[in-house]
């Protein structure tokens, strides 16, 4: 294995449309969707998820996992790469 593969960071993807993007792609490890969030926007998301066996964990609000990942806005749904 490669050094550069053992020093690759976790890469924190914020939003839906990105998130779905990324569950597209295939680089996701884990999504976290904000409980609060609408239905319609986090659908997707929790569907391609389930599909490609990717594990879902829930954040309490939109604000929450907004600050938790460093924005000072909501944010429906995160997905973390790596």
């Amino acid at each position: 294995m490669s050094n550069e593969k053992v020093k690759q960071a976790n890469e924190i993807i914020i939003g839906t449309k990105q998130t779905v993007k990324a569950l597209k792609s295939g680089i996701v490890q884990e999504i976290i969707v904000a409980k609060d969030a609408d239905d319609r926007m986090t659908k997707q998301i929790i569907q391609l998820a389930l599909e490609k066996g990717i594990r879902i964990e829930f954040a309490d609000s939109r604000l929450k996992l907004g600050k938790a990942y460093g924005i000072n806005v909501g944010a429906a749904a995160v997905a973390i790469t790596g």
